[in-house]
């Protein structure tokens, strides 16, 4: 005889994995520059002291009041102007919380948490994150639907979904991608960047970056409603977060 209960606990066990690959480039250097009246001998001239270098024939600004800053790009390249940086491109993944729990399930109410992860992307492609895993299942196999088309919640229904942005429905939670700092940031992908709508397919893509786009912090934010007639017992799901290097 099976149980049949109103009342079932989730939680969440997020894993990933970061998987990249970036191709090698390399660097050639230059001569030193000379004339009859002055030779450089350093790679660069910059802007960070407080003394000017001078002299009958030159003049080179070092209080700053010459400062060249910015970003060039192209197809296969990109280039960083202003302070001395890494030449190694740089594409880091991190989950920011604890395995999140919903706590006690209802049938008459919707049932909500949260999750964030990072991404830090300076290279000079982007990248992709998935996420893969099972919708909230109990020991005896009884899986809450996953839900394959954007949906709003639907009390008193099994379902399982989540997005990435912020929500008002069921209620005031989650949030939009935190913009990247030193970038435009990335975005959450197409089925997961509208408010109030949840989705949950294995192995879609869920948020997106573009070149250089800097350090950008992601909220999941997830649902879950059940049925009266739901299988009581306590629910987990594995989650799996994977990044992947675009180019």
């Amino acid at each position: 005889m099976s149980v049949l209960g109103r009342r079932a606990q989730l939680s969440i066990y997020l894993g990933y994995a970061f998987l990249w690959a970036l191709p090698v480039i390399g660097f050639a250097g230059a001569a030193a520059s000379t004339s009859p009246n002055y030779q450089l001998i350093e790679t660069a001239l910059g802007g960070n002291g407080t003394v000017n270098s001078q002299s009958t024939n030159y003049q080179a600004s070092q209080s700053g009041a010459l400062i060249g800053v910015g970003t060039s790009t192209g197809t296969n390249y990109q280039a960083q102007t202003g302070h001395e940086t890494t030449n190694d491109p740089a594409l880091s993944f991190a989950i920011l919380t604890a395995a999140p729990s919903f706590g006690s399930f209802s049938p008459t109410s919707t049932t909500t948490t949260t999750s964030q992860f990072e991404v830090s992307d300076y290279t000079s492609y982007g990248y992709v994150v998935q996420i893969s895993g099972t919708p909230p299942t109990n020991s005896y196999g009884f899986q809450i639907h996953a839900l394959s088309a954007n949906s709003a919640p639907t009390i008193g229904t099994d379902q399982f979904g989540i997005n990435l942005v912020a929500n008002t429905n069921p209620i005031s939670f989650g949030a939009n991608p935190s913009l990247g700092q030193f970038g435009a940031g990335g975005a959450a992908a197409t089925n997961y960047n509208t408010a109030n709508s949840y989705r949950f397919v294995s192995g879609d893509v869920i948020a997106t970056g573009s070149q250089s786009s800097g350090l950008t912090i992601y909220t999941i934010s997830y649902i879950v409603n059940v049925a009266d007639i739901t299988p009581g017992g306590q629910y987990t799901s594995v989650q799996n977060i994977i990044c992947t290097g675009t180019y």
